[in-house]
């Protein structure tokens, strides 16, 4: 089942190469989307993909990178549309 989960990371995500880290679980993941620096210190990352997939990237979004501290993750569910690859947003 293909699905697609908004993600909302925070704590400290941000100047740690969280993104990089999240593009390179993604790939090895073959899971689709983008990540993208919020204003409010956070991270957007949007997952599409295979459901067990995209499940297993939200598990890892929980621990991060070692350099990141993660304080919460909040995710919703967002209609299905097919990404090409995996995008660092600036």
């Amino acid at each position: 089942m293909q699905v697609c989960i908004v993600a909302y990371v925070s704590g400290i995500v941000q100047g740690v190469g969280f993104r990089y880290s999240t593009q390179q679980q993604a790939l090895a993941l073959g899971v689709t989307g983008y990540a993208y620096n919020m204003d409010d210190g956070g991270v957007e990352v949007l997952a599409c993909g295979e459901l067990q997939q995209v499940e297993r990237l939200v598990e890892w979004l929980k621990q991060g990178p070692r350099s990141a501290r993660v304080d919460r993750v909040l995710t919703e569910p967002r209609g299905y549309r097919p990404y090409s690859g995996f995008t660092i947003r600036y």
